[in-house]
């Protein structure tokens, strides 16, 4: 009997070693012979570079080499949706923290120390910081030739001049996030066969591959990635970080060359997420039904374009939320600053949106005099419902039941004995004096996969023979596992399909086709998708050899193969989404959503500001669950990550500078932090998925944020209408 199939929670084939602290991650790459790279970036977010000298550093012992831009063998320029991002700085820096140099040294030490010995003179510009401004200003300086818009996007529904009983408004703030993954950005480029192999940690090897070879100069088969262990992501890890500069190196010196940032450099070396302002008004019938919202969307993308493009597409897609919105009008704006480039982060382009509209939902609800659950339950969209875009939702789409469901959860004992449950926890800060409780409630609507016409899909590769007397599959893909689970799924899968137990996973690189990026929540999805249909094309040749059209036990395959081997390669393409009308933003723009809605409990101190979350409970559609166990620690994982936007996370930006890149400063949520939470998985199958799968972990994180926040307001009765909450928030408007 085949176990750890399709439904089941198999071990993951890397938990173990995760866990006793022997699995190896790219930060572990080791070759004997190898030399340290180092980055030397501008302290400046807006400068010119007028010279560069580096022959102190050259005459350094142990340094083998020093490269400015002029050393870039093919073009000095890369990016994921536009190629505006200089390899490195060639006469201006528009970051603090923008690569202008580079060292490659025998030790780390000495590779820092020659970064030392570079010197750069900069005539230094004020930088360009206010998003809004940017956005409404052409006449303001250009970042870039094209100017200071990276893209604007504008949605109509209906009438956009309709008028309702009542009418509430809010401007709405959030601040940076960073995906404050552990692992910082490390890899290891081999020079071979005229070319070079990079062992690294990513999202996509192919879209890194395509944008190394073309800065390297050379065709993308002398390019190899391999993926080595991920030491997480969460979107940044989407753009280039040491991928050009590490293999720059190798190639000059014909030595393995090994980069890895330390914890500070990663806070600049890579993208964050979007901070953005956010005008927002709803219209409403004195029942409770929402009869239209009107909105201004602002996203800073820093220095260059990322995902900005993206970000504003779904910002302003799903800017209403999962919510029947019969009129709307909605702008969106992603702009050029100096700020530090912002690009994917989990929940892309729809968290900004959601805490806006959700914060909007409750202050309606007051007006009204409703239950927010209430009212949110009413208007929730459901299968046949049009989104903003126009798009007719033809798949599952329970959001008034996964509200009513977070709503019929247990709560908790209303008080507490022990001080360690109070705001302050051990702190001893209080005592209860002061300490008020509130709920809260957020959902959301995320896309899955990629949009607006992009051909997304993925390639799998599927083997299966005979070794020592027993059938094995062998899979292998360019999906990259970045703690998600991802290697599970396709273990299991193939199990399933196949009707074979042992199945090892091949090494992820690029000799096999693209297969995206683990991002969108797609991978499963895509990539599953792939998985399934290779297996299937195996089988298929499997049944034929056998002459039977019955599945096969593990025994009866072993002897129909006996040392035939079978190997087939499939895709898996979603079905087509479209552009955007560019005059009033309507079309079939996704091919899936997510739905998921939280339920927050606090504890607020109102005399010192703490916040204690008391208990984040979940209710998420996920489609089929073919690991439910991964499927809850996706779940509990993005609360978490929504729980930090909430009222820890935020990268200080004063003067286009970074001021706490550290996790000294730089608050992340602890097991201390985390409180319990009630999860309900339901599972309504999307039909045009494979398996009815549905993508998981981005929704968690979006409706995480404004359920904390919409609690936090409730125990105080304060506006807030900023996240993260500190605690100068709470007693100044206190």
């Amino acid at each position: 009997m085949i176990t750890g199939g399709i439904g089941e929670s198999p071990l993951r084939p890397d938990g173990s070693l995760k866990v006793r602290g022997q699995y190896a991650y790219a930060s572990d790459l080791w070759l004997e012979n190898m030399l340290w790279g180092a980055t030397l970036r501008s302290p400046h977010p807006s400068a010119r570079i007028l010279s560069i000298d580096t022959s102190a550093a050259l005459a350094m012992p142990g340094v083998h080499t020093v490269l400015t831009y002029k050393d870039v063998p093919g073009e000095n320029v890369y990016g994921l949706k536009f190629q505006d991002t200089p390899v490195l700085a060639e006469e201006i820096v528009r970051y603090q923290g923008e690569p202008v140099a580079l060292v490659a040294a025998e030790h780390p030490e000495t590779a820092r120390q020659a970064l030392k010995a570079i010197k750069v003179e900069y005539e230094v510009f004020d930088p360009l910081l206010d998003c809004e401004l940017v956005a409404h200003s052409p006449e303001v300086s250009p970042l870039h030739p094209g100017g200071n818009l990276v893209r604007y996007q504008r949605i109509v529904k209906g009438d956009p001049d309709a008028t309702a009983d009542v009418v509430v408004s809010g401007v709405y703030e959030i601040g940076m996030q960073d995906q404050a993954f552990l692992g910082p950005e490390s890899g290891l480029a081999i020079p071979e066969d005229d070319g070079v192999h990079l062992l690294l940690a990513t999202q996509w090897l192919h879209v890194d591959q395509k944008q190394a070879a073309k800065a390297l100069g050379l065709p993308v088969s002398k390019v190899k990635l391999t993926m080595s262990g991920v030491g997480g992501a969460f979107g940044g890890r989407e753009d280039l970080s040491i991928q050009v500069h590490a293999c720059m190196l190798a190639l000059r010196t014909q030595r393995p060359v090994k980069m890895a940032y330390n914890r500070l450099e990663s806070f600049f070396g890579h993208v964050h997420r979007h901070p953005a302002k956010m005008y927002y008004e709803h219209g409403a019938t004195s029942e409770g039904d929402l009869v239209y919202v009107r909105a201004r969307l602002y996203f800073d993308g820093g220095a260059y374009a990322s995902k900005t493009p993206v970000v504003v597409g779904n910002g302003t897609t799903l800017s209403v939320g999962p919510y029947n919105v019969p009129h709307a009008h909605i702008e969106g704006w992603g702009v050029y600053t100096n700020n530090p480039p912002c690009g994917a982060m989990r929940g892309l382009g729809a968290v900004q949106p959601t805490y806006a509209y959700e914060s909007q939902m409750d202050k309606l609800a007051a007006a009204l005099g409703m239950d927010p659950a209430d009212l949110r339950i009413r208007n929730a969209m459901s299968e046949g419902s049009t989104t903003v875009t126009g798009q007719v939702v033809d798949f599952p789409a329970p959001v008034a039941e996964l509200l009513q469901r977070v709503k019929d959860m247990p709560l908790p004992d209303a008080s507490t004995s022990n001080i360690l449950q109070l705001p302050g926890g051990a702190s001893n800060t209080t005592h209860g004096e002061g300490v008020v409780r509130g709920i809260g409630y957020g959902v959301t609507i995320k896309n899955i996969s990629y949009a607006e016409g992009l051909d997304d899909y993925s390639t799998a590769r599927v083997r299966l023979e005979v070794i020592d007397g027993e059938p094995v599959a062998t899979v292998h893909t360019a999906a990259a596992e970045v703690g998600q689970g991802l290697n599970t799924v396709q273990q299991q899968i193939a199990r399933s399909e196949l009707g074979v137990q042992q199945v090892i996973l091949h090494s992820t690189d690029t000799d096999v086709g693209d297969a995206g990026s683990s991002s969108a929540s797609r991978q499963t999805y895509i990539t599953g998708g792939a998985v399934r249909n290779a297996c299937r094309a195996v089988r298929a040749k499997l049944q034929e050899m056998a002459g039977t059209s019955e599945e096969l036990t593990s025994q009866q395959i072993a002897a129909v193969l006996g040392s035939a081997v079978i190997e087939e390669t499939r895709e898996y393409h979603h079905r087509r989404t479209y552009p955007l009308d560019p005059e009033n933003g309507q079309g079939n723009a996704h091919v899936q959503y997510g739905f998921s809605a939280h339920r927050a409990v606090v504890d607020v101190d109102t005399e010192l500001g703490l916040v204690k979350v008391v208990q984040l409970d979940c209710a998420q559609d996920v489609g089929k669950a073919i690991n439910p166990e991964a499927v809850i620690g996706q779940i509990q994982g993005g609360s978490a990550q929504g729980l930090g936007l909430a009222v820890m996370e935020e990268i200080q930006v004063a003067d286009g500078k970074i001021r706490n890149p550290s996790f000294t400063d730089y608050l992340i949520p602890t097991i201390l932090d985390m409180p319990p939470m009630n999860i309900d998985v339901i599972e309504r199958p999307d039909p045009h998925s494979p398996y009815g799968v549905r993508g998981v972990g981005e929704p968690p994180t979006i409706s995480a944020t404004p359920a904390i926040a919409n609690a936090i307001r409730a125990a105080t009765g304060l506006e807030l209408p900023r996240v993260p909450i500190r605690p100068e928030h709470i007693v100044e408007e206190h």
